[in-house]
């Protein structure tokens, strides 16, 4: 079974990272791009989020794993800038697309203490082309290294179809109890996109104590703090196209999470 996650996942606040070295849009300053997301990690520490995680999410179009050196050097170097930015909070790392033992070893690098990939298990068709499951080799790294880093794991992915036939409930099992999941993930069809309560109630109910997360399309004025384990929030924190302390204050206190910063899952 999946171990307790060492850190509260109530409330993880994104940071969607400026194009990195090596992206199409890339703008050609490193300096800026990190800083920004130190402001955003700010902006998140102070609306009072319970973990931040970090994805390369203007890198499109994404390669759908083994990203390049440049790339994944640029996610070391903004991780960093966050760390610094909010020493106090446990930090996660996304290596969009699928690119799981380059995430494990940035959250190795920096001191992060989960990582989440977007198929762990199975076959998924995206944008990207075919997307394969990396468990086998990512879960074997994680143990190699020695590293404390959970793994959040994506349950039929946004953005995504499953290739065939596709149980929800099976697909959970899979990537929880054979894939080794730490906490699965449900979503919407895409970012921002609502995740349909009757998923989110069929995961939880297929993977009884394994930590189910909404990965997609919560909302201030929807949000529902019974409905899952927590919330990954991107979209609905950003004003202008930039992190809001006041939106993340107001989906803090959404959440019932207003007040003394909740203790960590399993402490």
């Amino acid at each position: 079974m999946p171990r307790p996650l060492p850190f509260d996942p109530r409330f993880i606040g994104m940071i969607h990272l400026d194009p990195l070295p090596g992206a199409p849009d890339y703008a050609g300053d490193v300096d800026r791009v990190a800083a920004e997301a130190a402001e955003a990690a700010e902006a998140l520490a102070a609306g009072g989020v319970t973990a931040i995680m970090v994805e390369n999410f203007h890198d499109a179009p994404f390669y759908k794993d083994h990203l390049p050196p440049e790339t994944i050097a640029g996610l070391t170097r903004c991780a960093l800038a966050v760390r610094r930015a909010a020493p106090a909070l446990p930090l996660g790392i996304n290596a969009l697309r699928n690119d799981g033992p380059a995430a494990l070893g940035v959250a190795v690098a920096v001191g992060a203490r989960f990582i989440r990939v977007n198929v762990l298990c199975g076959a998924m068709v995206t944008d990207q082309g075919l997307i394969e499951g990396c468990a086998a080799a990512l879960v074997r790294k994680r143990r190699a290294l020695g590293a404390d880093v959970a793994i959040l794991a994506d349950v039929g992915v946004k953005h995504a179809q499953p290739l065939g036939g596709f149980d929800l409930a099976q697909s959970a099992r899979d990537t929880a109890l054979r894939g080794r999941a730490d906490a699965l993930i449900v979503s919407g069809s895409g970012t921002g996109a609502p995740t349909p309560r009757a998923r989110i109630d069929a995961v939880r109910a297929a993977v009884p104590g394994v930590p189910v997360l909404v990965g997609s399309g919560a909302t201030v004025e929807a949000v529902d703090p019974a409905a899952a384990d927590g919330f990954i929030v991107g979209t609905a924190l950003k004003r202008e196209g930039r992190v809001a302390r006041s939106q993340v204050a107001a989906m803090t206190r959404a959440l019932g999470l207003d007040g003394a910063r909740a203790t960590p899952a399993g402490a």
